[in-house]
């Protein structure tokens, strides 16, 4: 099955919530987590379980923002971006991984995730965080 996330606006991308130095400032007062909730839409026939997170950067202007995306351990997490201006997306998991972010439309990086717990996608020039994935076992 394909979970699918689209967003319309702008691109951002993420950091595991708690972990080392890239905090986005945009965790709801007091509690450290995204403020906004999302399930993804879920479409049957699909080989494999497959996350996507579409992203769009336009004038400063990141989307989505503060996503909360549940997934499972080793599911493949896609995050497609289309940005006008250059930028580094932060996936604060256990390995990190950061992935470069230019100008231009269809950019795609793919990852996984294999510990539990939750992860911030950040990007790092906007100081944004576009989506925590709750990683479950």
């Amino acid at each position: 099955m394909i979970r699918r996330l689209t967003a319309v606006v702008a691109v951002s991308a993420g950091v595991l919530v708690g972990a080392s130095g890239c905090g986005s400032g945009n965790e709801a007062p007091g509690t450290g987590t995204p403020a906004n909730e999302t399930s993804a839409e879920t479409t049957p026939g699909a080989a494999q379980d497959s996350v996507v997170i579409d992203v769009r950067i336009n004038q400063g202007t990141v989307t989505p923002t503060n996503e909360r995306i549940d997934i499972a351990v080793g599911q493949t997490v896609t995050v497609r971006v289309d940005s006008d201006a250059d930028d580094e997306l932060h996936v604060h998991a256990v390995p990190e991984h950061s992935f470069e972010i230019h100008p231009g439309t269809g950019q795609q990086t793919q990852f996984s995730v294999e510990v539990p717990g939750q992860v911030a996608l950040e990007l790092h020039e906007t100081g944004k965080t576009v989506a925590t994935l709750l990683v479950r076992p």
